[in-house]
């Protein structure tokens, strides 16, 4: 058989649709995942289940490891029986908020995690390292939209920092061992099957319970709500096309996307961003129920306001988000309301 492309979790909300959308297509797929109780494992266990069922009804094949990135030896013995052709890199302890309460997580699984794998992948002839950056590297950056070209020095939370560090060490392995990496920067992902820790479900949660739902900045945010399927959709075209070196690379005037190494970065996410409380209105509009808004202070280690420029991704891979929010909240709600029996 050929071999086979890692998805490292693969129980979490990009993780499983990226693997159903890789055995849809016929590929054998190798997920790994360490169910960690970050949020209900239950969840986690109902995706699992939907990947499976997905295998049993496509020409793809699907085996499952309980692992964690940051066990070494345990990544190195992987990698060893495994020898993926490809690493879809998405295991990361997520969550901006709790980089404050438990920032070793995130040292552990964003850093020592992603060492492991850059390892397996160096001593194990993977093609292609695709892995998970995010929005949040922007930092402090006041510039709209974001561009990939633009400085990410000013990460204000734990989180962001290691997913800059992420960057730095895939253009590093690029440079010193030719693997060839590219690094997606996610903004604000949603859809059915998301996590719980995020606004929608958050909010959906609250919503249908009657409950206040927690508005911070007193409202006054902005962020670029990106669909599930269109992640899915530009993190397999990206795997289909290996970062190449940048023929046009000046390191006297380098340009902060592209490398002398196969090392790429790019913008993920719907280039329209929008207000929190239009959001807000769009769900209960979903949802037929009116939200009661309990407005909050700006949160620290949070940012006011995202948007992507995805000019480069389109270019690099001739597709970039476009899923109205209307749309996106829609099939959201209906699984919410279907999967919680409300």
């Amino acid at each position: 058989m050929d071999r086979a492309v890692v998805v490292t979790g693969a129980a979490g909300f990009i993780g499983a649709a990226v693997c159903q959308k890789l055995l849809e297509r016929g590929e054998r797929v190798v997920g790994l995942d360490n169910l960690n109780p970050y949020y209900d494992p239950t969840l986690k266990q109902a995706r699992l289940g939907r990947i499976e069922s997905v295998a049993r009804s496509s020409q793809g094949h699907f085996s499952f490891h309980h692992l964690d990135v940051d066990s070494g030896d345990a990544i190195s013995t992987f990698f060893a029986a495994a020898r993926p052709r490809a690493v879809i890199h998405l295991a990361a302890q997520a969550g901006v908020r709790y980089s404050l309460e438990n920032p070793s997580a995130y040292i552990q699984s964003n850093l020592v995690g992603f060492g492991n794998i850059l390892e397996g992948c160096r001593h194990h002839g993977v093609e292609h390292l695709v892995y998970a950056s995010s929005s949040s590297v922007y930092g402090g950056n006041r510039r709209m939209p974001f561009s990939e070209q633009h400085p990410v020095n000013h990460p204000v939370s734990l989180y962001a920092a290691t997913k800059k560090a992420n960057e730095l060490m895939a253009h590093t392995y690029s440079h010193l061992y030719g693997l060839p990496a590219t690094g997606l920067r996610f903004f604000t992902v949603y859809g059915p099957w998301g996590r719980p820790d995020m606004a929608p479900m958050l909010f959906a949660k609250a919503i249908l319970a009657g409950e206040p739902i927690r508005v911070f900045n007193h409202g006054r945010m902005q962020r670029d709500f990106t669909y599930i399927d269109d992640i899915v959709e530009g993190v397999i075209r990206c795997l289909d096309k290996p970062a190449t070196p940048d023929p046009d690379f000046d390191p006297l005037e380098p340009n902060p996307a592209t490398a002398a190494a196969p090392h790429r970065l790019f913008n993920i996410g719907n280039s329209q961003p929008t207000p929190l409380l239009r959001f807000i209105e769009v769900l209960e509009d979903a949802l037929g129920v009116k939200a009661i808004p309990q407005f909050e202070p700006m949160q620290p280690g949070d940012v006011a306001a995202t948007a992507a420029d995805t000019s480069a991704l389109e270019a690099w891979i001739g597709f970039a988000p476009h899923t109205p929010l209307e749309v996106g909240i829609g099939h959201f709600a209906r699984w919410y309301r279907e999967y919680h029996g409300v």
